[in-house]
């Protein structure tokens, strides 16, 4: 990596890393799609996204983390089969825990549960990791419209109305799925809701 793309690489993680600090929506590549993110603890910013993207207030949205030592601060309990989980799936998986703590009201699915991912993206893990809090992610793409597979494929309409379009990623030209998503209750149990 050259010198001028490292800086430059620097001062994109900045400019995220402020707008997140300011309740500002970013439009950032995870270690799947394209998404919509913003301080997962800042209802304000959350609801920003619902209305940017159209969604339904009964649809809950995910956190990234940087890494799984971050769960217990919004999990109440976390099966140890959720720490297998994370470290031999291939793919990246989101897990929906039962009992979320310390996270706003209207990020959490009806029945009290949140979906989080631990991120394997080197720009969302040093973003997360300097920002010290989780990140929510949603796809990119307008509620109803298929979701984003590479950044070319994003809504000019949600290009213009997000507060920053993050640099890194954009010239990927690989196609990208969802993660995986698995519900996990308190005994250990789990259940598939996508492969």
């Amino acid at each position: 990596m050259n010198e001028r793309f490292e800086r430059f690489e620097k001062q994109d993680l900045q400019v995220a890393l402020d707008n997140l600090r300011n309740g500002k929506v970013i439009l950032y590549p995870t270690d799947t799609i394209w998404g919509l993110g913003c301080d997962a603890l800042n209802p304000d910013a959350i609801e920003k996204i619902y209305t940017l993207k159209g969604r339904d207030r009964n649809k809950s949205m995910l956190i990234l983390l940087e890494n799984e030592n971050q769960l217990l601060s919004y999990v109440k309990e976390v099966p140890e089969v959720a720490y297998q989980l994370i470290e031999f799936s291939d793919r990246p998986m989101t897990i929906v825990y039962e009992g979320a703590k310390n996270l706003p009201e209207n990020l959490l699915a009806a029945d009290g549960s949140i979906g989080i991912r631990i991120v394997r993206d080197p720009f969302c893990q040093e973003l997360i990791r300097r920002f010290r809090r989780p990140i929510v992610s949603t796809s990119a793409n307008l509620s109803g419209e298929p979701s984003p597979e590479h950044f070319d494929e994003i809504s000019e309409k949600l290009k213009d109305e997000v507060d920053y379009i993050v640099n890194y990623g954009q010239q990927r030209s690989e196609k990208r799925a969802p993660s995986i998503i698995m519900k996990l209750d308190a005994s250990g149990k789990f259940e598939f809701i996508r492969k």
